[in-house]
């Protein structure tokens, strides 16, 4: 027989059986019409029986796909191809089959299998007695075994953590969709579950439509014994929906539904849910895209709407959101430049905030440009915005804002380095209602605009010393910034509203900002010289300890800062930062504020985390000794000297957590020193492996949000996977 006609007559028998045996996955990419390669020890052909047979070491190949088998024989005159001895399959996607046997019809659409075992995506594997293919679509299995997990190396027939017995299983090739009859879950080995039918889908498939596992829960507070039971629905190739049904007990029915697009330019989501919660109805639609119009310019909107803020956390749906966002945008990018234009809406949906004080922004644009390098070696740059917000029962305003400024760096002869800045801040105001919130002035409707310019130059020298005796490097730098402005305005006797300016978080992140309101509409004026000193040291070791201490002194006093601020006065309070870090292991991280006369701490932040992955702990504590936004919340024209701005914050947090694999442990808790009562306390336990996902999370809230008292909650998981999740939750 010459080698071509071999070539082509194991080629037939090679082809149809890797056809036929491609169960697990599509049909690799690749000309089906490509030659087959092959090797093998000896061919035999008798053509009075018109039978070919390859033996020994028999590989064939075709595109990424590989054959091998001991024997493979063609029978001509009935059509039947068929591989016998250590049959594998490997396809181009990685899976591969193995059967003791393999028997195929000349058409390749049936055909059966002896000792089936398939390693198919996502480390499943799929083993059957018997296995039979009816039209090139079907694969019924007889006594099917399937499991992601991995075997026992020492002992492979040992049970593996989770699998599923069935009488009969049928993949169901071309809907990618395995189905059990008559099915039994597994673990090690133990019987734990029946069920007459089981699906889900092949490993390969990432979205099938089908139910999702449901979750069952308990929360004797609100909802009583409730059911969430999910159906995924695949609607084409860029498109899907999930619908929920949530039955509770003591808060009647609700409904969800989530929705995903894509598109060539963008995407959309929706969720949205209606729902009977004790006899009132509740709803909420969130909605959400975004679309590119060019590689500079895109455009979106993201629309939130709810009935209540308790509705949304009753039904899990969001946790304590007090306000909901709604807006419509438009956004580019640039060389060194960015521009936005939006519109937002605003919804209350928490117990005590008023809905009418609220703004409505019609429209908010904003522009900013950050210039290359220039002949003289500074760059500019460019703030625009301008705004028109709306109130009902508030404070009506529109601006325009302007804020540029050039900035130059230079260094001296002894290494010592300079920044030279000229910023002008601008705006322009129409304001109505400014004896309304969040102003609360003499006048109601007002024109008005300010301007401040401001040169400043920053100094720095960096000192470095190098000991060479086993201490490490250390740097010590001195900074100090000059800033000199007009004086701050009056801001025109209350002519001029705040909108963005409420707040005042004085720390050594803003020391040498020049305008510490951080906004707009109150702009920072008069002589000031920011001082501070910084500090490094450099351990051989690798360990690392930094600190900054530093202070504001202005010629004048800036009536206008907030009361206890640290910013009032001549002479600012005093800010400090320490960063240890003796190893990668460890790290510790603090700032402090101290009242300038008597030293007493008025803002305190510590957070630290350290040890290794297997066992690492966190703790932070915080204090404040004023919420300064409670300004706005005082009856209007409510003297100074009467404020109620001493709601201190005193705060400690700790945790830890443990990840030994596979097991994950962590803990974390929160303790409102001042009131000597816990905030909240968080616990995880989880196990996860290869094919196996055992999860409890407890919480437990203990402060109260729309008079609720506190919250607690149980979360118990396990995940299967490839197969799906199933969880019980309990609040």
């Amino acid at each position: 027989m010459a080698p071509s006609f071999r070539h082509i007559l194991l080629a037939c028998a090679a082809t149809m059986l890797a056809v036929t045996l491609a169960a697990a996955a599509p049909a690799p990419s690749g000309d089906k019409n490509a030659p087959v390669t092959f090797t093998a020890d000896d061919v035999q052909y008798d053509r009075e029986d018109g039978i070919v047979t390859a033996t020994g070491h028999v590989e064939a190949w075709q595109n990424d796909k590989t054959l091998r088998a001991d024997k493979i024989v063609f029978n001509r005159n009935t059509g039947v191809a068929a591989a016998s001895g250590n049959v594998v399959l490997q396809q181009a996607d990685g899976q591969v089959l193995f059967a003791d046997y393999a028997e195929l019809t000349q058409d390749m659409k049936d055909g059966v299998l002896i000792g089936m075992r398939a390693l198919l995506l996502q480390n499943g594997k799929l083993a059957a007695n018997g296995a039979r293919r009816t039209d090139a679509k079907i694969n019924e299995m007889t006594r099917a075994v399937y499991t992601a997990c991995n075997l026992c190396k020492t002992d492979p027939s040992r049970a593996p953590l989770w699998d599923i017995r069935a009488r009969l299983a049928v993949q169901d090739v071309e809907n990618k969709k395995i189905e059990y009859y008559d099915a039994i879950v597994d673990i090690r080995g133990i019987p734990v579950l029946y069920t007459p039918f089981l699906a889900h889908p092949d490993p390969s498939e990432k979205r099938a439509t089908g139910i999702l596992p449901p979750t069952f829960g308990y929360a004797n507070k609100v909802l009583g014994t409730y059911v969430i039971a999910p159906y995924f629905i695949v609607i084409d190739g860029s498109s899907d929906a999930t619908v929920t049904a949530f039955p509770a007990s003591n808060a009647g029915v609700a409904l969800e539904l989530e929705y995903r697009k894509k598109f060539n330019s963008g995407a959309i989501k929706l969720e949205s849910s209606v729902a009977d919660e004790h006899g009132s109805p509740e709803g909420h639609v969130f909605f959400k895209g975004e679309f590119a119009l060019s590689d500079v310019w895109r455009w979106g909107f993201d629309l939130n709407r709810a009935s209540g803020s308790n509705y949304l956390r009753d039904f899990k749906i969001s946790l304590n959101v007090p306000v909901l966002t709604s807006q419509v945008f438009l956004e580019g990018y640039g060389q060194g430049s960015y521009a936005r234009t939006d519109v937002r809406f605003y919804q209350s949906v928490q117990t005590g905030n008023t809905a009418s004080l609220l703004p409505t922004v019609l429209p908010r644009t904003q522009y900013s440009y950050f210039g290359e390098q220039d002949g003289l070696g500074g760059r500019t740059t460019v703030d625009v915005g301008a705004f028109n917000l709306l109130r009902s029962a508030g404070t009506s305003d529109e601006r325009v804002n302007l804020n540029g400024g050039w900035s130059r760096p230079f260094t001296g002869p002894i290494g010592d380095l300079y920044n030279l800045s000229f910023n002008v801040d601008s705006a322009l105001y129409d304001s109505h209602g400014l004896n309304l919130f969040p102003n609360y002035a003499n006048i109601r409707d007002a024109d008005a605009g300010q301007a401040m310019p401001t040169v400043s130059l920053e100094m720095r020298l960096p000192l470095l010393r190098n000991t060479g005796d086993g201490l490490g490097s250390q740097t010590i730098e001195p900074i100090a910034k000059l800033m000199v402005s007009p004086n701050g305005s009056s801001y025109h006797n209350g002519r001029i509203p705040n909108e963005d300016s409420l707040d005042v978080d004085f720390s050594d992140a803003n020391l040498f900002d020049r305008n510490r309101n951080g906004g707009t509409d109150r702009l920072e004026g008069g002589v000031r010289l920011a001082l501070a000193t910084q500090g490094t040291w450099i351990f051989p070791s690798g360990a690392k300890l930094q600190g900054l201490i530093g202070e504001s002194f202005r010629l004048h006093p800036d009536p206008y800062m907030l009361v206890q601020s640290g910013l009032q006065g001549t002479m600012s309070d005093i800010v400090t930062r320490q960063t240890f870090s003796p190893g990668h292991t460890f790290d510790i991280t603090a700032r402090e504020r101290f009242n300038h006369d008597t030293l007493k701490p008025t803002f305190a932040d510590l957070m630290g985390s350290g040890g290794p992955e297997w066992l690492r702990f966190t703790g932070g504590y915080i204090y404040a000794n004023s919420t300064p936004l409670n300004y706005y919340n005082q009856a209007p024209n409510t003297p100074a000297a009467l404020l109620d701005l001493k709601t201190p914050r005193n705060e400690v947090s700790f945790g830890g957590s443990t990840k030994i694999a596979p097991w994950t442990v962590s803990l974390s808790a929160r303790r409102d020193l001042k009131l000597n009562k816990m905030v909240s306390v968080d616990a995880d336990l989880a196990y996860e492996n290869e094919c196996f996902i055992f999860a409890i999370k407890f919480y437990r809230r203990y402060f109260s949000i729309n008079g609720d008292n506190g919250d607690s909650g149980l979360l118990f998981n396990i995940t299967l996977k490839t197969v799906g999740e199933f969880g019980f939750h309990a609040n």
